[in-house]
């Protein structure tokens, strides 16, 4: 990974990389205390590590259960013609959607959604059903969320599986 001005990523940018991934409010002079260089310094790597980018953004993490919303389901959403909910629709009219990947295979999205109640899961479901045929999936818990990136050795270099013969 490399800034617009091709400067790679050095051990204090993934240190400080590591750092905001686990705390995102970490003032400069706490986060230069930790890496080990003075807070300018961190200030502007972190300035750079967002203009190029690599930094996406700041977010709250919020519990949808803590909120009213215990259920989570995972739902393999395959649009008719001309149906596509990514097309057709605003992500405003359907709140309950968390995350919607576009994939390849026998489906073309796949939707992270929490709600309410089995029966709210149930409406969703007769909702998202104009757009296309759809398979649901019941969350019953996750082995980690939010994992940090940390690839300071570089992505490793796969070599080609190999031929047949």
């Amino acid at each position: 990974m490399t800034f617009r001005t091709q400067r790679p990523l050095d051990g204090h940018d993934w240190s400080i990389l590591r750092e905001l991934q686990a705390d995102a409010r970490l003032s400069y002079n706490e986060l230069a205390r930790r890496v080990g260089i003075s807070s300018p310094a961190v200030a502007e790597r972190v300035r750079r590590m967002e203009d190029a980018g690599v930094i996406a953004g700041y977010r709250a993490e919020v519990d949808p259960a803590k909120i009213g919303l215990p259920l989570m389901a995972l739902i393999h959403l395959h649009c008719a013609p001309g149906k596509c909910l990514l097309r057709t629709e605003r992500p405003e009219a359907y709140p309950e959607i968390l995350e919607m990947l576009k994939v390849s295979g026998e489906h073309c999205s796949v939707l992270k959604v929490a709600v309410g109640s089995i029966n709210h899961l149930e409406a969703l479901n007769e909702r998202l059903g104009q757009h296309g045929e759809l398979r649901t999936a019941m969350i019953w818990g996750a082995a980690f969320t939010r994992r940090v990136l940390d690839w300071e050795g570089g992505v490793p270099d796969v070599p080609p599986a190999p031929g047949w013969g």
